[in-house]
């Protein structure tokens, strides 16, 4: 599943970080996990994570490990057909490395 329309604007990692996240929107993710998901450097994934944090589209909770779950609003509320479809820029976007 990817996360709602609205967010899919936003820079590449950032996207890839929410996708991951609403795949696992129940049991959340660990740092690791979204690093291993993504798949870019800790730096890159940090300064995802930051962003997302500070706009209030993830949310971290701190127990015995630290799990990050999508906030409640980039979770679309039901799966769509559309998730399959790709816009070029996407397609582009995940091919190229810039």
């Amino acid at each position: 599943m990817r996360a709602k329309r609205e967010y899919r604007n936003r820079e590449g990692t950032e996207v890839a970080v929410l996708d991951a996240l609403v795949d696992r929107t129940e049991d959340g993710m660990t740092v690791f996990e979204l690093r291993a998901a993504v798949e870019v450097d800790i730096d890159e994934l940090e300064e995802a994570l930051s962003t997302l944090k500070a706009d209030d589209l993830i949310d971290v909770e701190s127990g015995s490990e630290t799990v990050i779950k999508p906030a409640d609003r980039v979770v679309p509320d039901e799966p769509t057909d559309d998730d399959d479809d790709q816009s070029f820029g996407e397609w582009l976007r995940e091919r190229m490395p810039f």
